[in-house]
């Protein structure tokens, strides 16, 4: 028997919330605009018509695969991120809110500056903090760095999707490695490094750990080694006076803060995320002529 596309959404609405789902109804939503082939504005719409019987069974397919526990961004190949509509793959680990904190705190960064900025979004994935930046401060210039090739060829169709191909380019960079000659002289690095402990990895919900990358999230034995590895390193690539800030999990804003002031970074601070969770650790590089000794701290 026939449905319309309304029913299709509150049956899949329904069996999502049974499943645990915290945003059934965002991923019913998308799940079946992408069946339909179609915008949201027009599933809007055309909810009261009747579904293709193609167009349930499709459904009703995506459906199933998410209820196994495959994220919606990877079934639709795509996902919104401060307002940007990014192309996400398996590649790359899918963008959630709380990392629009690092975005948010970039985009105030740089609008403080009043003058033309440089900016690194390091281990970039997806692009997403870095197109942010870029996308609501039209005077910087931007670069996504990543060690995944996969992932910088999504970095780049992201630039060209977002119209930011005059502003945004995409290199390949380590970040446990010191930073090649020519990714220097940044006002501003954003990083969103592995942070989850190796131990804690077998631990993660089905929908990550057994689809997202792993080399996107695991962050050594306590979870710190790329925000040691990054101050000591990559620091070198700052101008005087310039700002690092990373994303951090939950429980790790202290350690975070910790790392940055050992490596002579000033005004340390932790910043709050939607949930009221530290997300954001942040610190400033001495200005010219203020600057500490090197530790030759390793990663």
């Amino acid at each position: 028997m026939a449905a319309t596309y309304n029913n299709l959404y509150l049956d899949a609405r329904r069996d999502l919330k049974r499943a645990g789902a915290e945003a059934a109804a965002l991923e019913a939503r998308e799940l079946l605009a992408y069946a339909a082939g179609k915008s949201r504005q027009e599933m809007f719409r055309d909810m009261a018509l009747y579904a293709p019987d193609e167009v349930a069974g499709r459904f009703a397919r995506l459906l199933e695969r998410r209820l196994a526990g495959e994220p919606v961004a990877y079934l639709i190949g795509e996902w919104e991120f401060y307002g940007l509509s990014l192309e996400i793959t398996r590649n790359v680990l899918i963008p959630r809110p709380d990392t629009e904190t690092l975005a948010e705190r970039g985009i105030l960064y740089v609008r403080s500056l009043k003058r033309p900025a440089r900016v690194l979004d390091l281990c970039a994935g997806s692009g997403c903090v870095g197109l942010a930046v870029a996308d609501n401060c039209p005077d910087c210039d931007v670069v996504l760095a990543d060690w995944s090739e996969d992932a910088l060829q999504v970095c780049r169709r992201n630039i060209v999707r977002c119209d930011l191909e005059d502003r945004v380019s995409a290199a390949r960079a380590d970040a446990l490695a010191i930073p090649p000659a020519l990714l220097r002289d940044f006002d501003l690095i954003l990083c969103n490094p592995p942070y989850i402990p190796t131990g804690d990895l077998a631990k993660l919900d089905v929908s990550v750990r057994e689809y997202e990358p792993m080399r996107a999230l695991d962050g050594g034995e306590d979870g710190l080694s790329f925000y040691r590895a990054v101050t000591d390193r990559w620091r070198a690539a700052l101008v005087p006076g310039g700002r690092m800030a990373f994303e951090v999990g939950w429980d790790q804003a202290p350690d975070v803060k910790y790392i940055l002031s050992r490596q002579g970074f000033q005004s340390v601070a932790a910043f709050q995320d939607a949930g009221g969770n530290w997300r954001v650790v942040e610190g400033d590089l001495p200005p010219e002529g203020n600057q500490p000794e090197l530790s030759g701290q390793q990663g």
